[in-house]
């Protein structure tokens, strides 16, 4: 990975599945985890979306938080702190609504201590204006530059596979100054009840994960692995070894494990186990010599 932040493996959770961390702790040892990013925070406290906020679907599931969560001055002053005890790398999610959000956010946590680094999360699908930095180059570039000229620290960005090239986007955010890229988030979908001819979710569209976007994540980690020099961590349909292999081979350097988390808690740390079995069985010593290798 980054240079600026060497994990200890390249097994980590996605932000919003895991929490922060707390609901998790008589499950496994989440120190052997390579880093936690725990859910998304705003600047300012949000109720989220009107529920239901969550529907399962084939492979997968359909989601509407809403990025509900208490404001960043809470997690800093309430979450944090038992977060700095886990023992493991922890990436903190960030949302801004706009650029002019970015230097007091972005302020609060560079400041805050016992934060590894930032993902910059301009790519939530349900809020209003949650994907517009994450879909023109030019805008990523500005959010991300306004947010690096106050952070210091490693600095990620998740990406929208919910454009028509994501590769462009991609190098938005590298000229604007991240350190890694974050691929990808949840693809815009829809459930409805034909019978009550009603969305299945409250605010109607959803953001849908699972293992129902692995191939759309998994082309989205290779074109953004060929268009830029920055590490890819790669997100979406993670729930086993092969899965994680697959992510590795077509560029991510590191792996986020995040819907697998609601239905096998231990989903982490079962591909951690296997990686290196997985790793000898294709006579490679680490992650390095087989990131980025498909023909």
């Amino acid at each position: 990975m980054s240079n600026k932040l060497p994990f200890n493996n390249p097994i980590l959770t996605a932000s919003g599945t895991f929490g922060y961390a707390y609901e998790m702790s008589g499950v496994f040892d989440v120190s052997r985890l390579g880093g936690i990013v725990p859910k998304t925070i705003t600047l300012f406290p949000r109720a989220g979306n009107p529920p239901p906020r969550t529907f399962e679907t084939a492979s997968g599931l359909l989601n509407s938080i809403g990025l509900d969560n208490d404001g960043a001055d809470d997690f800093i002053g309430v979450k944090l702190p038992y977060l700095r005890t886990l023992g493991t790398r922890i990436i903190v999610s960030a949302a801004v609504k706009d650029k002019d959000e970015c230097s007091i956010l972005g302020g609060k946590l560079q400041a805050a201590g016992g934060i590894d680094a930032i993902e910059l999360n301009i790519s939530c699908p349900n809020v209003s204006g949650g994907v517009d930095f994450a879909t023109d180059p030019k805008l990523c570039e500005q959010v991300v530059f306004a947010f690096r000229q106050v952070v210091k620290l490693p600095l990620f960005v998740k990406l929208s596979p919910n454009v028509s090239n994501i590769a462009d986007i991609a190098k938005g955010a590298e000229a604007g100054g991240a350190d890694g890229i974050s691929a990808v988030n949840t693809c815009l979908g829809l459930a409805v009840d034909w019978r009550k001819r009603r969305a299945c979710l409250g605010n109607g569209f959803g953001g849908l994960s699972g293992q129902a976007i692995k191939p759309i994540a998994l082309r989205c980690v290779h074109q953004i692995f060929k268009a830029v020099k920055i590490p890819v961590i790669g997100i979406g349909g993670i729930a086993t070894i092969d899965d994680a292999m697959e992510f590795f081979i077509a560029g991510a350097s590191a792996i986020q494990i995040g819907t697998a988390n609601f239905y096998n808690p231990t989903t982490a740390i079962q591909i951690l186990e296997a990686l290196p079995a997985a790793l000898s069985e294709i006579d490679a010593k680490n992650i390095e010599e087989i990131i980025g290798t498909l023909c």
